[in-house]
């Protein structure tokens, strides 16, 4: 399932969302090289998130390959910037198209509810968060962590806390069959948590793939970080905020 669209109108132009986004294309364009080799293995070696080297626990000089022609080498430094720019690199032009997609469709919304500097410290924060769970998990890790996922798992945990009923429109591919179709966010976000948690607890000892741990600590951060984030002046003027909207 792949969102489409949502039916949830915004009063603020989505200033933060807009900037977030271009950030995160442009770290693709100028610093990852739109993907192309070696620009794209040198900025996930330097720039992403390794626990193992961050907090020292693998030996420096500890080579390991991260694609068919690339190695990373542990330096033995941490590198505590990585904690943010990791944030704003992807690994393929599907992952960065995904990534930002999500943003855009729900990202506006959370900024709505509390303006655009606060989305901004909600966002990085969620990232944090993200990033720590991922870190527990694992945190011997060499594997380079690279993806604003984690952030925008916060963005939705937030979406769904505070718009569980609006309506998401869906596109479905099952090989040729492509079809559309319409669900309440708490379904369709819900439903995303659980993959997350399923993916996490079947995922331990793999040496890569996708971060799942962090996308659910994004997303519990999110929930958790929105009562503190959003302004009630704000959301209480939303037609769709909490239960609102048409029953199902």
């Amino acid at each position: 399932m792949f969102p489409i669209r949502d039916d949830n109108p915004t009063f603020l132009r989505p200033y933060a969302t807009y900037f977030i986004v271009a950030l995160n294309i442009l770290a693709w364009t100028s610093i990852q090289g739109l993907g192309s080799e070696p620009p794209l293995s040198q900025s996930v070696c330097a720039l992403g998130l390794l626990p193992g080297e961050l907090f020292q626990l693998v030996p420096v000089g500890t080579a390991f390959q991260i694609g068919p022609n690339a190695t990373c080498q542990i330096t033995g430094s941490s590198n505590w910037y990585t904690m943010v720019s990791h944030m704003f690199l992807h690994g393929s032009w599907m992952h960065i198209i995904g990534n930002m997609w999500f943003m855009w469709v729900f990202g506006d919304n959370v900024e709505d509810s509390m303006g655009h500097l606060r989305f901004i410290q909600f966002y990085l924060l969620c990232g944090f968060a993200a990033a720590g769970l991922q870190i527990l998990s694992n945190p011997s890790s060499h594997i380079p962590m690279v993806g604003a996922s984690g952030a925008i798992g916060g963005v939705m945990g937030a979406y769904v806390w505070l718009y569980p009923k609006v309506t998401v429109h869906l596109l479905l591919v099952l090989g040729f069959y492509i079809t559309t179709f319409a669900l309440p966010a708490i379904w369709m976000l819900g439903y995303w948590f659980f993959v997350q948690l399923i993916g996490g607890f079947t995922s331990f000892g793999n040496t890569g793939g996708v971060a799942f741990w962090a996308h659910v600590g994004g997303f519990v951060a999110g929930i958790i970080l929105i009562q503190f984030f959003k302004k009630d002046h704000l959301v209480k003027r939303h037609p769709n905020y909490g239960w609102r909207k048409n029953s199902w």
